[in-house]
């Protein structure tokens, strides 16, 4: 039997120019640069190496549309999941931007993987302000 699938987004309203923080999102492999946890990524091919928390995490990048501003990734292995597929994608808003951070993976990885996300948005944001 296949485990359930959940799903969840969080966003946040970034004070800069979607640009400049799809510089910053749209580098797959610079992951360890803004996200706090992240103690090495390297990138090979269409897959980023992570290490965090003790894990050695693989994630492979599905799909990177530069015109949208979307990465679309999934993790592949070290983390115990049937199914798991992000989509992170900055969107004009006003004079900044809304960064969307969306996921879809078992249920009972829901929850936490949103707590992560929406931890990484305000990364993100620090790092994109400052």
């Amino acid at each position: 039997m296949l485990p359930a699938m959940g799903k969840a987004e969080v966003d946040i309203d970034i004070k800069a120019d979607p640009d400049k923080v799809w510089g910053v999102v749209g580098n797959f492999g610079g992951l360890d640069q803004w996200l706090p946890g992240v103690e090495s990524c390297r990138q090979e091919g269409d897959d980023r190496h992570l290490e965090m928390m003790n894990m050695a995490i693989t994630e492979h990048l599905i799909k990177k549309d530069d015109a949208a501003k979307q990465l679309v990734y999934g993790i592949t292995d070290g983390v115990p999941v049937e199914h798991h597929e992000a989509t992170i994608t900055v969107h004009p808003s006003g004079d900044g931007s809304k960064v969307t951070w969306g996921v879809d993976t078992d249920d009972a990885m829901t929850e936490m993987m949103s707590q992560i996300y929406q931890q990484g948005l305000v990364a993100l944001k620090e790092h994109v302000e400052a």
